[in-house]
């Protein structure tokens, strides 16, 4: 018997109540906690684990229709969710793959685990400091944009290692949020996306197992592990912010019916749904390249959801921003949300990569060259 999680039903029964709090949650630089009680009851925490590994089996593809409705609701509900489930994604990806991730994805089916990343701020060289100890490492960072951190279970993390044998390494590890050393900076004061709880964790001496470690790879130059995160995170991430760019559509549409003969709200209109569609376009292609979790993580795959992400990006903000022209002088009162959708809107940019870093990125790709220079210390390593 199928018992795969319908995501399309727990969606109608929580929009509406997610809806009801968005507004409040954003003038009070509130945390979206009832929210994740509410998809935490219903698993959606486990909802892209394997039914095999006691999961809800959901698709990639069905995540992210499920986060890009949820934003229409609640953006930050959608875009905290979509973190929890890009370091899920990737688990699922790397274990389909043959790589490990099956230990993290028994961790979230056996108790809706609720994971927090720290990896837009980390990137290719990540920061703080690793000491090495007996049984394993003493680790001092400060971490910020760790969304849904206030009723996160377990931050996925990394840091920068001198190692004495290998030279500038990065090691990749999960830190439990309860353990010691943890302090919670309570810093997210924001223009937009203000109820993810995307505070900045502070890791001070933290104790982190020699066999916590799930990745240690040179400090610098690309690693195939980004060809995977970046492959099933940019399409869930992306879809929270075309649902905001959707629902801003809709309020516009909904203040220029009573001008629908007008011809200069005919073209605002003809603009505005062109906007919207090359955002769309743009996300059902980063969709399809992740291919339900089938695909090889190259550099060239990195580099082609790259350009869709920030293709995808621009167009949302710029949709969010012509549907307060097509609303006039009522979208600019703040009663009417769409004002909270274009702030919102605006974090696009800002997830990996920002544009100018995504085209060097691309254009050192389409050139022959590494996505990222080489450190000259690694190079001379390697030779």
């Amino acid at each position: 018997m199928d018992k795969t999680i319908n995501l399309n039903r727990i969606l109608e029964d929580l929009a509406p109540r997610f809806a009801a709090d968005a507004e409040w949650l954003d003038v009070t630089d509130g945390f979206v906690g009832n929210n994740y009680d509410a998809l935490r009851e219903y698993k959606v925490f486990s909802a892209l684990v394997p039914q095999a590994y006691g999961g809800g089996g959901a698709t990639h593809a069905e995540m992210c229709e499920f986060v890009r409705g949820i934003a229409h609701a609640c953006p930050s509900t959608a875009l905290a969710l979509s973190m929890h489930q890009h370091l899920v994604s990737a688990a699922v990806a790397n274990d389909r793959a043959g790589r490990p991730g099956r230990p993290l994805l028994d961790k979230v089916a056996k108790t809706e685990v609720i994971l927090v990343s720290t990896g837009a701020n980390d990137w290719l060289d990540s920061n703080g400091s690793i000491e090495r100890i007996e049984g394993g490492y003493r680790v001092t960072a400060t971490k910020p944009f760790a969304s849904g951190s206030p009723k996160g279970d377990v931050l996925v993390t990394s840091a920068a290692f001198d190692s004495p044998e290998h030279g500038p390494q990065v090691l990749h590890f999960p830190v439990p949020l309860k353990s010691e050393g943890v302090t919670f900076m309570d810093d997210w004061r924001t223009m937009g996306m203000r109820a993810t709880g995307s505070q900045t964790v502070k890791l001070e001496g933290v104790f982190v197992p020699e066999a916590a470690v799930a990745l240690r790879r040179p400090r610098g130059g690309f690693h195939p592990a980004f060809a995977v995160i970046l492959t099933v995170a940019l399409p869930l991430i992306m879809s929270a912010y075309v649902g905001v760019a959707e629902a801003a559509a809709e309020i516009a549409r909904s203040r220029a019916a009573s001008r629908s003969e007008d011809p200069v709200t005919q073209i605002q209109c003809g603009e505005l749904e062109a906007l919207l569609a090359t955002a769309q376009m743009a996300r059902s292609d980063m969709i399809r390249l992740a291919n339900d979790f089938d695909f090889d993580p190259t550099v060239e795959l990195a580099s082609a959801v790259l350009t869709r992400k920030t293709i995808c990006a621009n167009q949302v903000i710029a949709t969010a921003e012509k549907a307060l022209e097509v609303a006039g002088g009522s979208g600019f009162f703040r009663k009417l949300g769409l004002e909270r959708l274009l702030r919102d809107a605006h974090g696009a940019q800002f997830h990996p990569l920002p544009e100018k870093r995504q085209q060097v990125f691309t254009g050192r790709v389409s050139l022959g060259l590494e996505p990222v220079p080489v450190p000259a210390l690694r190079q001379s390593l390697a030779a």
